[in-house]
């Protein structure tokens, strides 16, 4: 189990409780050792989260309060939201199915009134038709990235003249409009980025690279933000 999901498991089984839970049962409840529980909660008091209690005693959460996970206020709990919004328009169908469903874990636990506040958020991201993000394109490149896989490209430039590349795909930057794809060119030899529209075909090479210090992603971003990258 993820830490996240715990740490959001173990703030729910202490929700509206007038009684103390022991550690042990903690424990037993989210399958974890009792050492991992002690820890758990002393991250969760560290943060704020207003938890009474203390080891051989039992944990209790204090009276009156009802909070978020996280302890989110209004304005955090919007940009969640939102960016939830931009992620399920723009970030592919995985990340977006995975936004909602954060999203979805989160508002389970809020309290009424920033329920409601969250569902009053006025900023959208309206999900386009016939858009790269549809065709299933920026999933599978967020794999390669992922897994540091070789892709081979059929590719047209800014002039539609075509070439065929052979890439160690690094990075994807959404901005604002499109999509660019930061990678090592094997067949120029250096860093370009590249545009997913302008992909006509693209298939793993079943190739894994291993990112250096000269080709990796620090030095695609150096080369970013210090003159820029030549067209692919």
């Amino acid at each position: 189990m993820r830490r996240a999901d715990r740490l959001f498991l173990l703030i729910h089984a202490l929700r509206g409780r007038r009684h103390a839970i022991t550690a042990q049962q903690l424990a037993q409840t989210l399958e974890v050792s009792l050492r991992t529980v002690y820890r758990d909660v002393a991250d969760l008091q560290r943060s704020g989260v207003p938890i009474e209690g203390e080891a051989g005693v039992g944990y209790l959460l204090r009276k009156g309060a009802d909070i978020p996970p996280l302890m989110f206020n209004p304005d955090e709990l919007e940009a969640l939201v939102v960016g939830t919004r931009f992620v399920r328009a723009f970030g592919g169908e995985r990340l977006g199915r995975a936004a909602t469903a954060a999203l979805l874990k989160i508002e389970a636990v809020l309290p009424p009134e920033l329920r409601a506040r969250s569902a009053r958020t006025r900023i959208f991201a309206p999900q386009l038709d016939n858009r790269i993000e549809a065709s299933g394109l920026i999933d599978a490149l967020h794999v390669a990235v992922s897994e540091q896989r070789v892709l081979r490209l059929r590719y047209r430039d800014g002039e539609a003249r075509a070439s065929e590349r052979e890439i160690e795909p690094l990075c994807l930057t959404f901005w604002g409009g499109s999509w660019t794809l930061g990678a090592w060119c094997r067949l120029r030899a250096d860093f370009r980025s590249f545009r997913p529209d302008r992909i006509d075909d693209y298939a793993a090479t079943g190739e894994r690279f291993a990112e250096s210090r000269e080709r990796g992603l620090d030095a695609y971003l150096r080369s970013v933000g210090g003159q820029g990258l030549e067209p692919a």
